[in-house]
């Protein structure tokens, strides 16, 4: 068997054979001869079994078996002549060439490695990171949206018009076409104006209404509304405003400290404002790092380091985007596309600078995630996807049989390691506001 080698550069090798017919006759001898002491083989005693009835009853398998064994030695042979640990291997080496003639078989085996990445000092790209000032304002702010929300409602009593944020207590019947429409009728209906309860238009024209005001209104439905017999309908609707109500207002002291901070028999106002702003901060460092800054490292990283990139992990990142592209064409751009194998061609290059990158960016954060000693294990990965899942109520195994067998948690595992990886690069930046 002749080999050679390539080894490309530090993420793609290559190796090439002739493999000859007397090595895949050998390789069938072995396989057979060892399995004449194993074969149950009507007509002969365990492990009395001939070679040649071996061959009679396997046939075509021995050649198969006796094939992928050479396949085996090629690969051992090739990586050692390359001095590539077969722990640096990225998936399964592709067979790229297997063309069978009466001499023997030409092969060519594809391999794709971890790429070799000198991340050298990279703490220095990470920029420092302010914690956002929050000012006294926005804490009484809070603390008076938190009270409101607690608040009970009470009835004005004095005579003025319906605004923005009360709530009115309303009957209304609804017509389409002249004619009422079911469901399209309440009586003291609690509507919280500015909610957006209604459809667009609706609280727009209760507002400046009075208590015991009535009027009719004009609306049309969205054409996407849920009620395919009300979709794009116009509207009109009686209405009678019974009363206007109001939250309570609520004084920020300190009993509405203990309120809001339960177990805390000593708190105060000030307290709660330092909770409040802890939460605040809290919130605009999450919406800093989300939108900007991880965004924003990430990207340096990526155009600062220089790396191979292993061409079937980009190739198979190619093909994810093209099928993802499938899903949202029309029947009719799909068939054009079946008639088109050049269109395909090129339509599938246009997102090789994509895979390109996202590929990069997986390997950087790989890197950085060894250098920073991060993980995410395999209980940390299940904990949140079931959390998750459950906030948006799911079923949490269901969900997360639903990954497995669909490949998702690699790529569910990565992020998370991005994002911690991230956060704690840009936590060891943070000076004080």
């Amino acid at each position: 068997m002749q080999i050679t080698t390539n080894k490309i550069d530090s993420a793609n090798a290559k190796i090439n054979a002739a493999i000859t017919r007397s090595t895949i006759d050998a390789n069938v001898e072995k396989i057979a001869g060892q399995l004449s002491k194993e074969a149950k083989i009507a007509g002969f005693r365990k492990g009395k079994v001939p070679v040649s009835a071996v061959k009679k009853q396997y046939g075509e398998r021995l050649v198969q078996d006796a094939e992928a064994q050479v396949l085996r030695d090629l690969l051992d042979a090739g990586l050692k002549e390359m001095a590539i640990a077969a722990d640096t291997l990225i998936g399964e080496p592709q067979i790229a060439k297997f063309d069978k003639n009466e001499n023997g078989i030409d092969v060519e085996v594809v391999i794709a490695m971890r790429p070799a990445i000198e991340l050298g000092d990279y703490t220095a790209m990470v920029p420092e990171v302010s914690k956002p000032a929050i000012d006294d304002a926005a804490i009484t702010a809070r603390i008076e949206e938190l009270a409101t929300a607690q608040a009970p409602l009470v009835n004005v009593d004095e005579d003025r018009a319906l605004v923005n944020g009360d709530t009115a207590l309303i009957d209304f019947e609804g017509f389409v076409d002249g004619e009422a429409f079911e469901g399209g009728k309440a009586e003291n209906f609690a509507l919280r104006l500015g909610s957006g309860q209604f459809i667009p238009g609706f609280e727009d024209q209760v507002i400046g209404m009075k208590k015991d005001e009535e009027k009719t209104i004009d609306v049309t439905f969205p054409e996407n509304y849920g009620g395919a017999k009300l979709a794009g309908k116009p509207a009109q609707f009686k209405i009678k405003v019974n009363a206007i109500q109001m939250k309570e207002a609520v004084a920020l002291d300190d009993e509405l400290a203990k309120k809001m901070l339960p177990g805390d028999e000593n708190a105060t106002l000030e307290t709660l404002k330092e909770k409040v702003k802890e939460q605040l901060q809290s919130e605009a460092m999450s919406t800093l790092y989300n939108d900007e800054l991880k965004p924003n490292l990430m990207e340096t990283f990526v155009s600062a380091f220089t790396i191979d990139l292993p061409e079937f992990i980009v190739e198979q990142e190619m093909d994810m985007a093209l099928n993802k592209k499938a899903r949202e064409m029309s029947e009719s751009e799909i068939e054009e596309l079946r008639n088109d194998a050049e269109k395909v061609k090129t339509m599938r290059e246009t997102f090789r600078d994509d895979a390109c990158r996202a590929v990069k960016a997986t390997f950087i954060v790989d890197a950085l995630a060894k250098a920073e000693n991060v993980i995410v294990n395999e209980q940390e990965l299940m904990q949140t996807i079931y959390f998750e899942a459950m906030q948006m109520g799911q079923d949490p195994a269901a969900v997360y049989k639903h990954y497995q067998e669909s490949g998702y948690l690699p790529a569910i595992q990565m992020a998370m390691i991005e994002d911690r990886v991230l956060s704690k690069l840009l936590n060891d930046k943070i000076k004080e506001a």
